[in-house]
């Protein structure tokens, strides 16, 4: 008997500390990795103006088109209204669970949901609905309405909301404002995270029938705007709530100032920046080195009507090439990619196209401690390399592989004969002024672009693959085709922008995991289906610790570039935008992510 008591009293404690385990004090934020900046009394942003003016107006100018006023779902995937659930713009319309702080590599504050709460292995997260949320038509947000979209994003959403109960073993709600979210064994460190970005949608006003038709009908959000006008296309309008329920919450001072937001519609890149000359709309971040030196010599410049600002970059490079589909049979040798990569002159372009404005991107991550590039594999790096032991060719593991430096003249013959060798090695040779293979068909291949920029690059590009007999064709297409043609993986070749940030995560899964490699309108452009990257992927999402996951963002990094998947060109190394002079920013550096445009305001509001 007293061994029997015994026994039943070690099990009540065992489950007594399980109980205990799964228990967790409600907390303001959560962090990937440490802990918040902010304690949870903070008053406002470090990067805001809690005392910005309310009022006034500003216009962006976009290249692309909608047709859609309705962004979580496959139909309008590419071309949905802007500013909805935007990153750049504000999430305007439609909030999230909690908001991502600018200065923090990826922490999150409480939102919709006022708290949460989570135990120390992640494997469970509990929102707290904040009880002052409501919907812009004055009903409450509840529960229910976050167990509603999740179970709709499933079943009729677009990919990454689809895919997100995969992760999830069991969706309980525990009272009217709570929802407390158990996740199962394919689930990672970093995916109650990635939860905490998802949208909520109103149950009582979103007809599940045709949730997954484009329309142009505007829904009801949470958000601190409303659409108020739509010209499909063309334009969408929003107008500030002044019932905005969340316009005094710590989160939200000091953003969402103005008044009005408009969003203009562009065919090209051209065609924006003459509407912003003639004032069309008012902020204008500029990507180009060539128009930034030489496409300001316009009256509004010179009369101060205009204003141009430089921001020295605080985050990682990204990457910025030609990308090859591997899908592609041409372009299943690693050696013939090597081979194209050495023949891409940078220094003749650099020089003559951008006056040496670009630095060289020899990483995903460069200019980072996330990048692997000049630095020797880690033991931690290479314990998740080593079951796969091809994965990683030896001087990108030891640190000392470089990109080709030419003469700059074009023809470097030093570096064409290196990459003519490994075309050799490939079963290729040169007859009759023209690189062919074992079967004598002749290397050819088509590039997509879709702006007069990538089209001046491409044909630097051109000119140094003609020279070892290869014929590359470049096709210029408007955005529409391009969207559409790159979501169906219809190219042989594209120039794409690969953005990093300084705490990568699942996002990768889309943009390199062997499953999305045949998943159309995946980010998957390369056709990447590699154990070596799920792997470090996995590794990287997994990591406990910052420096445990640092070294398996660099050993992704290393199979990446070994990958050579891409074709590195170049970045910055810093931003450019130039806006009206009545459109002001917070004083002081701007937060880690670089400037932030919700946090700007109309200073004509103040009088």
């Amino acid at each position: 008997m007293k061994q029997l008591l015994a026994a039943l009293t070690v099990v009540a404690g065992v489950l007594t500390g399980t109980l205990a385990g799964a228990r967790a004090e409600p907390v303001h934020a959560i962090a990937m990795h440490g802990e918040p900046a902010l304690p949870a009394d903070f008053t406002h942003l470090p990067y805001v103006n809690p005392d910005a003016p309310k009022g006034g107006k500003v216009t962006y100018g976009v290249v692309g088109t909608f047709d859609s006023v309705r962004p979580f779902i496959v139909r309008s995937m590419r071309t949905t209204a802007r500013g909805l659930a935007d990153p750049v713009f504000g999430n305007l319309v439609y909030e999230t669970l909690m908001q991502r702080s600018q200065d923090e590599p990826f922490t999150l504050y409480g939102l919709l949901a006022e708290t949460v709460e989570w135990d120390d292995e992640r494997s469970f997260i509990q929102y707290n609905i904040n009880p002052a949320a409501r919907w812009s038509d004055g009903e409450p947000v509840t529960a229910d309405d976050v167990i509603f979209t999740m179970e709709l994003l499933r079943d009729k959403g677009r990919p990454p909301y689809s895919t997100r109960l995969n992760q999830v073993a069991s969706m309980e709600k525990v009272g009217p404002l709570s929802v407390r979210f158990t996740f199962n064994d394919s689930s990672n460190r970093e995916f109650p995270l990635i939860l905490s970005l998802s949208p909520v949608l109103p149950k009582h006003a979103t007809d599940v029938e045709t949730f997954d038709q484009s329309t142009l009908t505007p829904g009801i959000g949470s958000g601190p705007y409303l659409v108020s006008e739509v010209k499909p296309g063309e334009r969408i309008t929003y107008t500030r709530r002044d019932d905005y329920w969340a316009k005094d919450l710590p989160i939200k001072r000091g953003i969402d100032n103005y008044d009005q937001i408009a969003i203009e519609y562009f065919l090209s890149e051209t065609a924006q920046f003459e509407a912003f000359k003639k004032g069309v709309f008012d902020v204008y971040p500029d990507g180009s080195a060539t128009n930034w030196s030489r496409g300001y010599d316009f009256p509004a410049v010179t009369s101060g009507e205009i204003v141009r600002k430089e921001y020295e970059s605080q985050t990682p490079s990204g990457m910025y090439g030609f990308v090859f589909n591997t899908r592609r049979a041409l372009f299943e040798d690693v050696r013939v990619r090597r081979a194209l990569t050495m023949l891409f002159d940078f220094e003749w372009a650099n020089r003559s196209l951008y006056d040496n404005t670009y630095k060289r991107t020899h990483s995903f991550w460069d200019g980072s401690e996330l990048s692997s590039y000049g630095k020797p594999a880690d033991a931690r790096e290479r314990e998740i390399l080593a079951p796969f032991p091809d994965a990683v060719s030896k001087d990108i593991l030891e640190g000392t592989w470089e990109l080709p430096v030419t003469d700059g003249s074009g023809r470097d013959r030093k570096v064409q004969r290196a990459a003519l060798t490994l075309l050799q090695e490939a079963g290729y040779r040169i007859k009759d002024g023209k690189l062919i293979d074992a079967n004598g068909r002749h290397f050819a291949f088509d590039l997509m672009t879709q702006n007069e920029g990538q089209e001046k690059l491409a044909i630097a590009f051109q000119r140094s693959l003609a020279a070892l007999g290869i014929d590359m064709s470049i096709r210029t297409v408007d955005d529409a085709q391009y969207q559409q043609r790159s979501q169906t993986f219809d190219y042989d070749m594209i120039m794409k922008a690969f953005s990093s940030s300084l705490s990568p995560g699942a996002e990768q899964l889309n943009r390199w995991g062997s499953a999305s490699r045949d998943i159309q309108g995946s980010f998957n452009f390369a056709g990447a289906a590699s154990p070596a990257i799920d792997a470090a992927i996995d590794a990287m999402l997994n990591a406990r610790t910052a420096d445990d996951f640092s070294s398996s963002v660099r050993a992704y990094d290393r199979v990446l570039l070994s990958g050579h998947y891409v074709i590195p060109a170049f970045h910055l190394g810093k931003s450019w935008i130039a806006h009206r002079s009545r459109i002001a920013e917070p004083e002081g550096e701007p937060p880690l992510y670089g400037y932030y445009l919700p946090a700007w305001w109309d200073t004509t509001a103040a009088r």
